[in-house]
């Protein structure tokens, strides 16, 4: 019994021995095992944090852009805002309405009558020019790009023309509709704020008969589907919302022609974003018209006159368009959401010894009895095609 036990006994160390070791390395193998799948999950974890972040990236901004109407300068206009044998200051005219036109990102208006300033001598209808200085107030006043595509750009001339494209330069405003060469007509105006591109381009329908120099058609933008539709494309390659002035409609009539509407949803076939109307002279109502893309592009038909010598029958009233653009960002992909954020009736006041445009609502203080009716009037006629959930 002791021989076999003397021969077992090797064995059954070896046999206890080699099961310690494997035990050992198997507890080893594990723990390591176990620290190795801690190390790629958190590896893991921290990329797809990355990609969630990067596919995550979303945030909103807003702009606010102001419109106004028609800058229609009669000799009884400027000559009321001389102050010296060439010199006129426009400034206390606009004082009164400026801060709405400040508190915007953006600010736009109508020039109607060329600023070919005092060497080509100035005149009024039905051949204007104008001094520079209406420019001068416009800026002081806030307003940012001018439309000058309209019937009386070439009232003057080239000389005109360049005259008033020298002085934008000078002053350092922004101009569009009417260029001084094809390189000019080229470059898309655009204005930035707050993160979202606006574009502005400008047309009309015709210049009183007086023919486009030929060579020269970048003098002024005329209504032609085709061109507007070449540059609406280029626009919205190179900005987020596209504002388009249109010189249309019938003087003096307070709702808009089949002809403007026809244009309008031309525009809305496009895409674009926003139509400011100009032309009649008074006021015409705001709407928004669908675009084939879903969203909707909002057009006022017109501002009617902002400032000028005409009188009564509502041509003496004008308004001051703002509105709230808002983009939206999701990755690579946003979207716009316009909303009509206030109109503000105005009036221009003709008491002597200075014009000024006045609030409408306060007019009955400079010689507009029925100011109070009149500015509510005004407002349901502007508001009357909007729906609720497109006013801010």
């Amino acid at each position: 019994m002791k021989a076999k036990w003397k021969i077992f006994l090797p064995l059954i160390i070896i046999l206890i021995l080699g099961a310690g070791f494997s035990a050992l390395l198997l507890h080893q193998y594990s723990t390591s095992a176990n620290k190795s799948g801690q190390q790629n999950t958190q590896l893991v974890k921290k990329h797809q944090n990355k990609n969630i972040e990067v596919i995550d990236k979303s945030y909103r901004t807003e702009a606010t852009l102001s419109a106004v109407g028609d800058l229609l300068i009669h000799r009884r206009v400027y000559e009321l805002a001389q102050t010296g044998e060439n010199s006129y200051n426009f400034n206390p005219m606009l004082d009164r309405v400026k801060e709405y036109l400040q508190e915007t990102d953006i600010s736009i208006a109508n020039q109607e009558t060329i600023i070919g300033g005092t060497e080509i001598g100035l005149s009024t209808y039905p051949s204007f020019n104008s001094p520079y200085e209406v420019a001068d107030a416009l800026k002081e006043s806030g307003v940012d790009i001018v439309s000058i595509a309209n019937n009386h750009t070439l009232d003057r001339g080239e000389k005109a023309i360049m005259n008033a494209i020298n002085h934008y330069e000078k002053i350092d405003m922004q101009y569009v509709g009417g260029y001084k060469s094809e390189e000019d007509r080229a470059t898309l105006r655009t204005i930035t704020k707050n993160g979202i591109t606006f574009s502005f381009l400008s047309y009309t329908y015709g210049t009183n008969g007086i023919p486009v120099p030929e060579g020269k058609e970048y003098f002024v933008n005329l209504i032609d589907r085709d061109v507007i539709k070449r540059d609406v494309k280029e626009a919205k390659e190179h900005s987020d919302v596209v504002v388009v002035a249109m010189h249309w409609g019938d003087e003096y009539i307070l709702l808009p022609n089949s002809q403007q509407e026809e244009l309008a949803e031309f525009l809305a076939e496009l895409n674009v974003d926003i139509v400011i109307g100009h032309h009649p002279h008074v006021l015409q109502p705001m709407r928004f018209l669908n675009r084939p893309d879903g969203k909707k592009m909002f057009v006022v038909y017109s501002l009617g006159n902002f400032l000028s010598g005409q009188k009564d029958d509502y041509k003496d009233i004008g308004g001051i368009l703002q509105l709230r653009v808002e983009k939206f960002v999701n990755g690579d992909e946003y979207t716009i959401d316009i909303k009509v954020d206030d109109f503000i009736p105005t009036y221009v006041s003709q008491v002597e010894p200075i014009y000024h445009v006045v609030l409408l609502k306060d007019a009955a203080n400079f010689g507009f009895p029925d100011a109070i009716a009149k500015n509510e009037e005004m407002l349901n006629h502007m508001y009357q095609w909007l729906e609720t959930d497109e006013v801010n």
